[in-house]
């Protein structure tokens, strides 16, 4: 069968199961494409930054601040455009900037956890109504007899739109899945990142004060 004969079959629950498939695709590729970039720019960018903060602090702020459009690079740029805060002020910064950038990677999720949710749902509403319209013609003393050959056609037509909105989850589901694991990693490297650019400046801080008080 082609892509029209399928839809035909599949009756009318067909049309929102295709709009949720378009919504996931269009979801799945802007993740890629973002997840991609990211990943790619992420190493070099921290290691630029931490290496700038135990080679010469004073330039720091101006390294992030040219990666500051880049996730990791905005969230080591938020304390350091502070004027020489304190380190409880400097840490309460990286925690701001980490909720924030952390909270944009998750763009897109709560649209494939609907797609997720729904596409099963739909198919099991097509295949039940597809199935009341395949029986609901047949009497009891029909059984038997020719005039019931097409009921088992009806039936696996009626089954479309399950294994449509079986395979439009299962596919949203492992790149959820996988999009996930990015995240987690991403909480991770952050929470690394920033306890090391804290301690560096919590020791920078206490250095300055000993020479200020002495």
């Amino acid at each position: 069968m082609n892509f029209g004969e399928i839809m035909a079959k599949g009756g009318p629950v067909m049309w929102p199961l295709l709009f949720l498939s378009i919504l996931a695709l269009g979801t799945i590729v802007e993740r890629i494409w973002f997840w991609s970039t990211f990943l790619h720019k992420e190493g070099l960018i921290l290691n630029k930054v931490m290496d700038a903060a135990i080679a010469n602090w004073e330039v720091v702020d101006k390294v992030a601040h040219h990666y500051r459009k880049h996730p990791i690079g905005n969230f080591l740029y938020a304390p350091l455009r502070l004027s020489k805060p304190e380190p409880d002020v400097f840490h309460l910064a990286l925690e701001a900037a980490a909720d924030e950038e952390l909270a944009g990677m998750r763009r897109g999720d709560k649209l494939l956890e609907a797609v997720i949710a729904l596409s099963p749902l739909l198919g099991l509403l097509g295949t039940v109504l597809g199935l009341i319209n395949s029986l609901g013609s047949i009497q009891l003393g029909d059984l038997g007899n020719s005039s019931t050959d097409g009921v088992t056609l009806g039936i696996a037509e009626a089954l479309i739109t399950t294994a449509a909105g079986l395979i439009i989850a299962i596919v949203s589901l492992a790149f959820y899945r996988i999009f996930q694991a990015f995240w987690f990693q991403q909480v991770r490297i952050f929470r690394k990142a920033g306890s090391d650019l804290e301690m560096i400046y919590r020791q920078r801080w206490l250095q300055s004060n000993k020479i200020y008080t002495s």
